[in-house]
């Protein structure tokens, strides 16, 4: 079997760790202040031995799994002033390898629940409290709003007009009619105008584009 290629030792507590990070590192518009990992299951029992504790640190710097630097990841976040705990957690029947990060800075705060499903592919499934689906396997948007009728088809439609087509659709909402989270990857990035229209629609409360992981 050929993996990921990465700063070792396992491709699901170190390169799949540094993915969960980069990608909750994708959804802040400014760099995280400070940086908060539960891990759980065999993420916090061996996740030492496996430099699961540098990984993360190295994703939420913005490094990728064959980043040579990995192994300087916490040294690294002490110089960036970038603020990071780590925690043992219970998650409840969740995947082994399940973290919960939250990142914030002065002006936002973004908390995801993600899992290393092995082979260092892994999977966002719950932002800000609201089920999504984020693999990084393509270009993603996820777009904050109220919840109303209409308001997927609506998003849709804008992507539609550009020729872009979904490749998978995850909506999730808090309650009837309170706010609701969109999780779209798309076989190519939307663009810039597209993304400013949606940010503008009266429903949307934020929209954030996210690229594809990098190629491992």
């Amino acid at each position: 079997m050929i993996g990921p290629v990465m700063v070792g030792p396992s491709s699901s507590h170190t390169a799949g760790a540094v993915l969960l990070a980069w990608l909750a590192r994708q959804l802040m518009d400014e760099p995280p202040a400070r940086a908060r990992f539960g891990l759980h299951g065999s993420f916090a029992k061996t996740g030492r031995g496996h430099g699961t504790h540098l990984a993360l640190a190295a994703g939420a710097l913005g490094m990728a799994p064959d980043d040579p630097r990995i192994k300087e990841a916490l040294d690294l976040a002490d110089a960036a002033e970038l603020e990071l705990v780590f925690e043992a957690v219970e998650l409840g029947d969740v995947h082994p390898n399940t973290v919960r990060i939250t990142m914030e800075n002065d002006g936002e705060r973004h908390e995801v629940l993600g899992s290393s499903i092995g082979g260092g592919a892994v999977r966002l499934w719950r932002v800000d409290g609201l089920d999504a689906y984020l693999s990084g396997e393509a270009p993603a948007l996820l777009v904050r709003h109220r919840d109303r009728p209409g308001a997927i088809a609506r998003v849709a439609l804008v992507l539609a007009d550009e020729g872009i087509n979904i490749a998978r659709i995850v909506s999730g909402r808090a309650q009837k009619g309170g706010d609701a989270l969109m999780s779209l990857e798309m076989d190519q990035p939307a663009s810039e105008a597209a993304l400013a229209y949606l940010k503008h629609l009266e429903f949307v409360l934020w929209a954030r584009q996210l690229p594809a992981l990098p190629d491992v």
